[in-house]
């Protein structure tokens, strides 16, 4: 196979400069000159080529050459259709780990080689697991610009085995931020592959780290000085301004506080995700969990994560849900903003807002998916004129934001129903400057600001996890009927006719449209006898623990009355199904049924 002349042009100058490198034009003249005195005959013969490379190979200097260039072939057909790459591959000593992996010589990469942990404290009081139980495992996350990358489970551990590599695809950037409380130490190893010809002096790369260090310090003092002035006139409009919850700076997981604007960016889930609707379905699949407070007060502890961090977690505060459907949404071309205010009782709240281009406001709830339409109530109408129900759950409005624009509510009340969202009249919107948003929260413009990690796609089998959680929670049905003194029978046919009841309820969560309960209704009704009594109950969990999920079903009296069915030609059935979201996030429906003869 030929490879094209720039191909070939760029594949020779590779090899050109690991034959300098390697001093190999110096060994063959040595090698030319002691061949001459050795072997050639008085009368002065020629010197062949043959006689030269079997010199050269005498003395292994081909051995030695074929050994640092290795090539090669690249056969994953799938690979070069998609895109086009050279045939062949250089890599120059290459290590154990990317025998496997296709270095392209036109890009530079970095291996970075994890070869352990140590000082893990936190797990020092971990109990050992029992034997057959799963332990707890680390797993490291790692986001390297726009690449996504997990290491293979280790237990948890002082100094847990951490033994794995990534090659990342260098660009230029920054890595981001780091925590301030180290919770271990790991040890790694980088490597550039190919190698660098020419290295920076220290004394460079740290004047220029220096500079860079500095722009982004001046920057931030002067949003904060500009911060400061907005909040002084926010509060000259009205001093009641003052109780409102107007947050223009909120603190991450490394204790580093930075603009709420931040936290925003538009991000496209390529053809993980399909509509805004499905975007908010998976949002609210994703697990919630209030930031810990150490301590007592019952306060609320100020955290909001980075996406990073709550992807790899794979759960979070409101404030982390409401800032990725607000980023997806933007993705999705919608003029998007993060609300924040109070729900029920005064508890602080963030959700998401957009505006239609024919002026309708639609709230939409991060941790549950449910959107709302909002209808201002006017409160200078007269008693007798009706005024719409608000369905939201939402009592109060400091502030709204995106990426681009902040906004402070300055209207008399912050009530949420008798709140206009006018955005361009600033006598109800304190708007801030664009140009101030701009210069430290938009990408590249300072290295506090960590970058958008893609989403990953979903790593689980739905039809192998619905099957194991079924399984499991029939033994586990069994075992709490045998505890009790009952028999259990499965109906498998009836298990199965569950599975349209489940595909409808995640349906009508995605899109709000209710379909197909008419056909498996009809389809129960066939497979009870007369005279029988059919009881169904179903439930929804964003996690794969069946021990736990069971758990939780016993507590409802109407779940129980189905496990713990006593009676004539009891029948029992449980369905599971599972919806994989990007991130391995999931919607788990299950459905516990029975069918019984009724006795008058």
């Amino acid at each position: 196979m030929s490879l094209p002349p720039e191909k070939a042009s760029e594949l020779k100058q590779i090899i050109h400069q690991q034959l300098v490198k390697m001093d190999v034009h110096g060994r063959i003249r040595e090698v030319l000159a002691e061949t001459i005195r050795e072997e050639l005959a008085p009368e002065h013969q020629q010197l062949s080529t043959e006689d030269l490379i079997k010199a050269l190979r005498q003395r292994g200097i081909i051995d030695d050459v074929m050994k640092e260039l290795k090539f090669v072939t690249d056969v994953n057909e799938k690979e070069r259709t998609s895109a086009p790459k050279p045939s062949t591959h250089f890599v120059a000593r290459e290590p154990p780990v990317l025998k496997r992996t296709n270095i392209d010589p036109t890009r530079r990469y970095l291996y970075l080689q994890v070869l352990g942990g140590k000082a893990f404290l936190e797990h020092l009081q971990e109990p050992e697991p029992l034997p057959g139980q799963i332990s707890s495992t680390f797993t490291l996350c790692l986001h390297f610009r726009n690449q996504r990358f997990r290491s293979k489970p280790v237990p948890c551990a002082c100094e847990p085995d951490f033994h794995d590599g990534f090659l990342l695809e260098v660009h230029k950037g920054s890595l981001g931020t780091e925590s301030k409380v180290s919770v271990g130490v790991l040890n790694i190893r980088l490597e550039m592959y190919p190698q660098l010809n020419k290295t920076l002096s220290p004394e460079i790369t740290n004047t220029q780290f220096a500079l860079e260090r500095q722009k982004t310090a001046e920057k931030e003092r002067l949003f904060l000085v500009y911060a400061k002035q907005w909040w002084r006139e926010y509060l000259q409009i009205r001093p009641t301004h003052n109780v409102r919850l107007v947050k223009i700076f909120a603190q991450d997981e490394n204790g580093v506080n930075r603009p709420v604007c931040s936290y925003i960016r538009p991000l496209r889930a390529g053809r993980l995700l399909d509509t805004p609707r499905q975007a908010a379905r998976f949002v609210s699949v994703l697990g919630y969990e209030r930031a810990p407070v150490i301590g007592g007060g019952g306060g609320k502890q100020e955290q909001w994560c980075t996406l990073l961090a709550f992807l790899c977690r794979n759960q979070g505060d409101c404030e982390d849900h409401a800032n990725l459907l607000c980023s997806l949404l933007l993705g999705f071309g919608l003029e998007a903003f993060v609300c924040v205010g109070t729900k029920a009782k005064g508890v602080p709240h963030t959700w998401v807002m957009t505006c239609g281009t024919d002026g309708t406001i639609t709230f939409w709830e991060s941790l549950t998916g449910h959107r709302y339409i909002h209808r201002p109530i006017n409160p200078d109408d007269p008693p007798l004129v009706e005024q719409p129900k608000p369905l939201y759950p939402y009592r109060t409005i400091g502030c709204i934001f995106n990426h681009q624009k902040f906004f402070g509510n300055c209207q008399p009340s912050d009530a949420v129903e008798v709140c206009v969202f006018d955005l361009h009249d600033e006598s109800k919107w304190k708007p801030m400057s664009g140009e101030a948003i701009k210069s430290v929260c938009s990408p590249g413009t300072t290295s506090s600001v960590p970058p958008f990690p893609p989403l990953c796609a979903s790593t689980i089998d739905a039809a192998v996890t619905s099957n194991e959680i079924e399984l499991q929670l029939r033994i586990l049905v069994s075992e709490h009927r045998k505890d009790l003194g009952l028999s259990t029978v499965w109906d498998d046919h009836l298990s199965y006719l569950l599975s349209p009841a489940l595909a409808a309820y995640e349906l009508e969560r995605t899109t709000s449209i209710s379909a197909g309960n008419e056909e498996f209704q009809d389809a129960v009704r066939r497979a009870v006898p007369d005279g029988h009594t059919f009881k169904g109950f179903p439930i929804h969990f964003v996690y794969r623990n069946a021990r736990r999920a069971f758990a939780t079903c016993l507590r409802s009296p109407f779940c129980e009355e189905i496990i713990c069915c006593r009676g004539d030609q009891v029948r029992l059935a449980v369905r599971v199904r599972v919806f994989a979201y990007p991130e391995s996030a999931c919607a788990v429906w299950i459905m516990f049924a029975c069918k019984y003869r009724s006795v008058l």
